[in-house]
């Protein structure tokens, strides 16, 4: 195994060190090209048999199941590196629970954390697991609750659980990626004639409505799995609903499996400002079946439609990953969860710092995938997108964690929930995500061969 190391430091003082913006760091690990790659797809149910208090809206529990919610994991492995990637239908968890499960891992079946990216889907009718962290600073009267730590080990147990299975079932295979489009997503960010925002309807807002495809084939060209980026909020059934559900994600994955008899990790993506067509202050007919049904012809389709046009694969498959710590202003006089201490820092003049971690997958030379564990505008990851130097660039949400929502600069002058309530950031943290990312695909990601 040929690893690659990198260590990097970036001060960008701009005269005052409370707009110091990133100090980075990065590491790649990088293997050689032959053709003998190898991949494996494993779905585990981890619905619960019993009531829990859901994570999305207000503090409430559960008293039924709408439909099954699940961890769908791929692991690939190039003969030299082995990457796991989980996407798994709930709607946040704290790094630190993430940070355990990686260190687990690390222990239990030699994955570094670097090769194993944990995403959620962000379905809000799903079971809390782990600490609140973050969640707890701006909402803690959500929180009084104790941890259910018996869900808890149950979710990571299964995990750790299928992730071995998924190791055992590897087997030559191909990959290939494409695009497609979809418009089941619109911009929640409402601006009213007060020049405020609230959640609602912006039909003129920005939005991405790409699909970023990655398909797994079998040697003999049979998908093994099928990987769908898409960024939209899981929020049709609103806080009213006490069923258990995967919500549009989990709905459309489903419809999307029985279709085409392939499994399918969606992977929301930059959704911090983008909410499905039929949302809580959106329903058209107040059924959300019926809702529900339209987006899977809106996103499901699409998904189906779009898979038909990758082309076969190719088994020979380079895996390189690589990491990045932006450091990034908090905003003044916030509390921090004692859980999270490794992604917060307090300068010698005492300027508080959020330390956000990115991570970076690159498969071959065409395919460029980035991570946070934030609610991302999508206009940030738009740009990245058109800036990147590879053709295939996809931007995977929600992983590794939650840390907030991240907005644009420009929209920190309507507030709104997103800005005022739950981003520890500053209107800073834009620009030093888009320096970071942009520069590490340019510098580090495309110039290892």
């Amino acid at each position: 195994m040929l690893l690659k190391a990198l260590s990097k430091g970036v001060d960008l003082k701009r005269g005052y060190e409370l707009f110091l913006c990133i100090l980075a760091y990065g590491f790649i690990s990088t293997s050689p090209a032959v053709a003998n790659f190898s991949a494996s797809v494993v779905t585990v149910d981890i619905t619960p048999d019993s009531p829990k208090m859901l994570l999305g809206y207000s503090a409430r529990k559960s008293t039924g199941i709408r439909d099954r919610i699940h961890h769908r994991i791929v692991v690939m492995d190039d003969g030299a590196t082995r990457f796991v990637l989980v996407s798994t239908e709930i709607c946040v968890m704290s790094p630190s629970e993430y940070d355990h499960m990686a260190q687990l891992l690390k222990k239990e079946l030699g994955i570094d954390p670097v090769n194993f990216w944990w995403t959620v889907t962000h379905t809000h009718s799903a079971p809390e697991v782990g600490v609140p962290g973050l969640p707890e600073v701006f909402m803690g009267d959500r929180y009084k609750h104790d941890v259910d730590t018996a869900y808890t080990r149950f979710v990571e147990q299964t995990l750790l659980e299928g992730i071995r299975k998924a190791i055992s079932q590897l087997k030559p295979s191909r990959l290939n990626a494409g695009w497609g489009f979809s418009q089941a997503n619109i911009n929640r960010r409402a601006i009213g004639s007060n020049g405020k925002a609230s959640l609602g309807l912006n039909p003129d807002g920005p939005v991405d409505r790409r699909i970023g495809l990655i398909r797994i084939d079998d040697m003999n060209n049979k998908p093994l799995a099928l990987i769908a980026n898409y960024p939209i909020h899981g929020t049709v059934f609103g806080p009213a609903n006490l069923d258990i559900s995967g919500d549009v994600q989990g709905v459309v994955s489903t419809y999307v499996e029985q279709k085409t008899g392939v499994p399918v990790l969606f992977i929301n993506g930059a959704a911090g400002n983008l909410a499905p067509l039929y949302s809580v202050s959106q329903s058209v007919y107040g059924n959300k079946d019926s809702e529900l049904d339209q987006l899977c012809v809106f996103l499901g389709d699409k998904i189906i439609e779009a898979n038909k046009k990758i082309l076969p694969g190719t088994d020979t498959v380079q895996l390189f990953s690589g990491k990045t710590v932006i450091e990034t202003p908090r905003k003044k006089d916030m509390g921090w969860p004692s859980d999270l201490g490794e992604y917060s820092r307090t300068t010698a003049t005492g300027v508080q710092l959020v330390r956000l971690p990115v991570r970076f997958l690159k498969i071959n030379e065409d395919i460029a995938i980035w991570s946070l564990p934030v609610e991302l505008f999508c206009e940030i990851s738009n740009e990245i997108r058109d800036r990147s130097p590879f053709p295939y660039t996809f931007y995977f949400g929600y992983t590794n964690g939650w840390l907030g929502y991240l907005p644009t600069a420009e929209e920190w002058k309507y507030g709104g929930y997103e800005v005022e309530v739950v981003s520890p950031y500053t209107p800073e943290a834009e620009k030093h995500v888009k320096e970071a990312v942009i520069g590490f695909l340019k510098g580090e990601l495309k110039s290892n061969n």
